[in-house]
């Protein structure tokens, strides 16, 4: 019985595969959703994964250097599309995603001093141009762009404490743009769209500390957020 259900098993895997390579990739498809890229308006939703990391400069190439280590965390978010024409689109893509980032302030020996956990909580709101090719069979790559707000639920903006206090502070919402690349592969049963999506803060985000001449944030010009989105949507 066991072996008849492992058998049973691999035979449905095998056959999907292959009427998934027939539906999707083979010569002449037969076409999933025809009419699809012609609704006015259409939603989904999106899983996926996001690294963050911070871009840095400093006023002096003399100073303490500040070294990242980024930890891949979770995204999850809506997608509200409105067709422009054929080839153009606008979405808004409200998302949720939580990330970490460690930060090391070299030349410290105690670890209370040198390493702080930039934990983050962040809304991300982005307003971008989807610009599609034309469909080849079941399949659609596109290219997108535009800007985003952040909203960083764990900044510790109104913290008055620093880092003589082991307080790392940013500010609570930013600004960016987005590039990114996708497909949208038309399924028997959705649209299933893998992406990649490059995110560049515009904005100085930190908050110095209280002392102008403070051994971790003195030296920095400026910090700002860069980030790569891998998400998978559905619609």
């Amino acid at each position: 019985m066991k072996n008849l259900f492992i058998l049973l098993s691999l035979h449905f895997v095998l056959a999907s595969q292959a009427q998934f390579r027939r539906s999707v990739f083979s010569k002449n498809p037969v076409l999933n959703f025809e009419n699809w890229d012609k609704q006015r308006i259409y939603y989904g939703f999106y899983l996926g994964t996001n690294v963050y990391d911070y871009k840095i400069d400093y006023k002096s190439v003399v100073g303490r250097d500040v070294l990242i280590k980024s930890t891949a965390g979770f995204s999850v978010g809506i997608v509200g599309d409105l067709r422009l024409n054929e080839y153009f689109n606008l979405r808004f893509e409200p998302g949720l995603h939580y990330t970490q980032r460690d930060i090391y302030f070299t030349g410290f020996t105690k670890q209370t001093d040198y390493l702080r956990e930039a934990k983050a909580t962040n809304l991300n709101f982005p307003l971008l141009l989807k610009y599609s090719a034309l469909r080849t069979g079941n399949i659609r790559p596109y290219l997108e762009a535009g800007f985003s707000q952040t909203l960083n639920l764990s900044s510790n903006q109104s913290v008055k404490d620093d880092n003589a206090q082991q307080i790392f502070r940013v500010k609570k919402m930013t600004t960016n743009y987005e590039l990114g690349f996708g497909i949208d592969i038309y399924l028997e049963y959705f649209k299933f769209s893998p992406s990649i999506r490059g995110v560049f803060g515009l904005n100085d985000e930190l908050i110095r500390d209280n002392d102008p001449n403070s051994p971790w944030t003195g030296n920095i010009q400026s910090m700002k957020t860069r980030a790569v989105f891998v998400t998978f949507t559905f619609h």
